[in-house]
């Protein structure tokens, strides 16, 4: 599976998750976090996608969505951590640790499988 196929959904995820926890609690941290966090997974995403289209491989788009996804991950994790609230923060912190093996997993087999072209 490609990275952008996860990423971008995922984004996208993230960014709901933060106008959800905005519009139901008023919270401006989770506006601003989710938003922007989200943002960023979908433009590691996009960049990715189109890096694919051209036959290459972003590296720079795995290393941003490993870098958002692990800081989710801990972020989210200290918060259920001391909450122990299962909604948001500790599905956030599930999804966001197995998006984070998912990339490490990508970088260290050479990112996404390019095919070959038929001559």
């Amino acid at each position: 599976m490609h990275d952008f196929c996860f990423t971008i959904p995922y984004g996208l995820i993230v960014v709901c998750g933060g106008i959800v926890g905005y519009a139901r609690k008023g919270s401006t941290a989770s506006l601003a976090g989710g938003v922007g966090s989200g943002l960023v997974l979908i433009l590691a995403g996009y960049l990715s996608l189109k890096a694919f289209g051209r036959g290459k491989n972003s590296f720079l788009a795995l290393i941003l969505e490993t870098a958002c996804a692990a800081t989710l991950t801990w972020v989210m994790g200290q918060r259920y951590s001391q909450t122990s609230k299962i909604m948001p923060a500790g599905v956030v912190a599930g999804i966001s640790a197995l998006m984070t093996g998912f990339y490490i997993y990508k970088i260290a087999t050479g990112g996404n499988h390019i095919p070959s072209k038929a001559e």
